[in-house]
């Protein structure tokens, strides 16, 4: 066995049983939308006292909140700052967030105001002050309030207990010093005064949720230091109270902006879905690759399968959440996997078929080397693809972004290093390399020696193809205008319900229960097993238990899947980030392929890009499917993978100008690229395809729309990289010519090329 092998084939059993050891000590750490509970986002802003919602004082409200659910009893929470104002909550197998949110999302900072005077009839009386207020008071009445005397800030902690010689449960709160005197002063008034003006009121939220009598200080006195609320409180009142008290010490004013409950249900058959998924994609490309490239292809599919292993324990090893959109991140870095076995076996028949006598071990060396630039580069866009959804994404989305980078890591090294050392050694055997149409590297294939025989001149036709690809557009950009885009509540804010159940239901007969019960302008489908999906407007929990409740009677019993909430300003914020991530993305591939290429390539598959995903949004808006944060991921995946093909195709025609002889035309070669190249644009594809098409079968609603637009994002990106990517360069090469290289890199020697893995 040659040395470079060898070491390779002891990094390789090192590795495997490194991610062996891994995967079986860690557990993964699921997101909500696969384990099930609520996922609640609360945007702080700035305090009316002049505390700004910086970094330091949203660390601090986080802290205040960690008590408050802390009170709840959830087990498990976790609670994170993203970015410099928001954060946040996730409350694990939380089905009915109610009381969550309301404890939790309440909003104002906590104030304590002298009571003016109290037994007023409503709201409506003139407040006897200006800067008063009148407000319902816990005791029942309405009472008015004066200015604030101490904020939140000032009580250092509140406590329910229970004093010595006592069963009666009190309230005990402490002061900063600051909150002493300033209790001090309110006190001592309040002791000196009559009727309902020896009260004083905590107010949270513009509601009073205590207001007890100052009784135990006469005139002149004052409580300082700390206090104890009493009022015939139960214990579960007196922790209540204490929660809010203490809790409601927020330095920050939040508002809940966005709110997502998933049932456990849900999570369990999405995970069953993938990872079933997963294996047929897996085991229907490996079969198709066997059939093509047979003993080399076989050793792929068994490196393939080490993808999984490697992927989890990188995904485990990194303290990574996997959401939902994530689990088809790593199904499709398969095909990615795949992709670079491909570029490398064709290269491998390329070199085979010019020099024979070299030997099959050579010309696969020769095929890792030759193809190693194209895999870089197509692998970076989609790196670059996952970064902009990880940075521009929300919520699970950017759990797509991040097991997407790990699948493609994965991939790579499933591909260039596990593959490479099994091919080599495979090849390496006397029987194996005696028999090179065993190998499946022996000859370039009964497609390449088709398409070599008719040499189809594809670019004497570039005009139709660009043509066709106009058209294509303008039926898409008609589809968006007349029938408009079904914008999802991410972009659009408002509230997405879906229930299971008991018996089924139309969706007719939904929508009238829905109606019955006070919303008629919902709007009601049917979704995959029996769903019933509802899109509101804003509306509150309650409301949200009265549609399920009026369902339930409809069906006989309806079960929460899936609630989400967006606020009307975040989803205006989605929808901009959407739109900016799709431009930054075509930007930066542009800029990309500008540095690898020339400028004149970067501009021609951004176009093709631009090109690809639109008509996949026209597509999508004809059918009438939703554009949600689901599909966005799906349109940086398309960039990502359109530019993946195109960059081989453009890999292919630089490397064939730079070794050109002058009298030969850059469009000439463009298209003997092409032609080329398409053997591994075939191949790759339908990987690809058996992929996607078994998430679309398996993925329910959610990943069976993703899968779709990446199914029509493939077919059109893999047209658009022939028909539309090159014939663009070919006619900006015509006035803005790329030069010749000087000279051509010597190829290195087999043995040599062990740096390469």
């Amino acid at each position: 066995m040659p040395r470079g092998a060898l070491v390779r084939l002891l990094l390789v059993v090192g590795l495997l049983a490194g991610c062996a050891a891994l995967a079986l000590t860690r557990e993964p750490r699921l997101g909500l939308d696969l384990r099930g509970g609520t996922q609640i986002t609360l945007q702080a802003s700035d305090s009316p006292s002049g505390v700004v919602a910086d970094a330091e004082a949203t660390d601090r409200a986080i802290e205040v909140l960690r008590g408050r659910v802390d009170a709840l009893g959830i087990s498990e929470p976790t609670l994170t700052r993203a970015g410099e104002d928001r954060i946040i909550v996730e409350l694990p197998d939380v089905q009915d967030p109610r009381e969550a949110v309301e404890t939790i999302g309440r909003t104002a900072q906590l104030t304590v105001h002298p009571v003016v005077r109290g037994g007023l009839a409503s709201a409506e009386e003139e407040p006897s002050d200006e800067g008063n207020q009148i407000l319902p008071s816990d005791q029942g009445d309405f009472i008015e309030v004066g200015p604030t005397s101490l904020e939140g800030d000032d009580i250092t902690s509140a406590a329910a207990v229970q004093r010595q010689n006592s069963t009666d449960w009190t309230v005990a709160v402490d002061f900063s010093g600051d909150g002493s005197r300033a209790f001090g002063t309110l006190t001592a008034a309040a002791a000196c005064a009559q009727g309902d003006a020896k009260r004083i009121a905590i107010v949270l939220d513009d509601e009073v949720i205590s207001s007890p009598g100052v009784n135990t200080t006469p005139c002149g006195g004052s409580i300082t230091g700390s206090t104890d609320i009493t009022g015939n409180f139960t214990v579960d009142e007196a922790k209540d109270l204490s929660v809010l008290i203490e809790g409601g010490a927020l330095p920050l004013p939040v508002e809940v902006i966005e709110q997502r409950t998933v049932g456990p249900t849900l999570g369990r058959a999405a995970i069953d879905a993938s990872w079933k998924a997963g294996v047929i994609g897996l085991l229907t490309t490996g079969l198709f690759i066997a059939l093509v490239y047979r003993f080399v292809g076989v050793l792929a599919t068994i490196a393939l399968t080490s993808y999984a292993l490697l992927a989890y324990a990188m995904l485990v090893g990194l303290g990574s959440t996997l959401t939902l959109p994530g689990l088809a991140g790593f199904v499709l870095a398969i095909g990615l996997a795949i992709d670079a076995n491909v570029l490398v076996f064709e290269r491998a028949r390329e070199e085979y078929a010019a020099n024979p006598s070299a030997g099959l071990r050579r010309a696969l060396m020769v095929g890792f080397n030759k193809a190693w630039t194209a895999i870089i580069d197509s692998n970076v866009t989609t790196l670059l693809a996952a970064a902009l959804l990880f940075l521009l994404g929300s919520g699970p989305i950017k759990g797509f972004g991040v097991t997407l980078t790990i699948g493609v890591v994965a991939s790579m090294v499933s591909a260039l290093v596990i593959a490479r050392v099994l091919t080599e050694l495979g090849v390496s055997n006397r029987w194996v390399a005696g028999r090179p149409a065993f190998t499946g590297i022996g000859s370039v294939g009964r497609v390449r020696t088709w398409l070599e025989r008719r040499d189809p001149d594809l670019m004497r036709r570039r005009g139709t193809w660009l043509g066709i690809s106009a058209a294509a557009l303008v039926l898409a950009v008609t589809g968006m205008v007349t029938q408009g885009l079904n914008l999802g509540v991410e972009f659009t804010g408002g509230r997405v319900l879906e229930y299971s159940t008991s018996s089924p239901l139309t969706a007719d007969r939904a929508r009238e229960v829905v109606a019955d019960a006070g919303y008629p302008e919902a709007t009601v489908q049917e979704s995959d097993d029996d769903k019933i999906s509802v899109r509101t407007g804003q509306i509150s929990d309650d409301e949200a238990v009265a549609i399920e409740t009026a369902l339930g009677d409809a069906a006989g019993g309806a079960t929460k899947q899936r609630d989400e909430k967006i606020g009307a300003s975040l989803g205006s914020e989605l929808r901009d980030k959407a739109l900016i991530a799709f431009g930054i993305a075509l930007l930066v591939q542009m800029i990309y392929l500008a540095i690898r290429f020339k400028w004149t390539f970067g501009v021609s598959a951004v176009l093709a890009m631009f090109h690809d995903v639109v008509i996949v949004t026209g597509i999508f808006a004809w059918l009438d499917k939703p554009i949600d944060g689901i599909f966005l991921a799906a349109a940086l995946t398309i960039i990502g993978l359109s530019v993946n093909d195109t960059v081989v195709v453009f890999d292919r025609v630089r490397e064939r100008w730079q070794a050109s002889r002058p009298e030969e035309s850059f469009t000439s070669l463009a298209n003997k690229a092409a032609v080329e190249t398409m053997p591994r644009t075939v191949n790759t594809g339908l990987g690809a395809m058996f992929i996607l098409a078994a998430l679309a079968v398996l993925g329910g609603d959610s990943l069976q729309d993703f899968a779709i637009a990446l199914l029509l994002g493939l077919v059109i990106g893999t047209y658009s990289s022939v028909f539309t990517a090159t014939p663009l360069v070919t006619y900006l090469q015509e006035r803005w010519p790329m030069s010749r290289a000087t000279k051509v890199r010597r190829q290195r020697e087999p043995e040599d090329s062990g740096a390469v893995v």
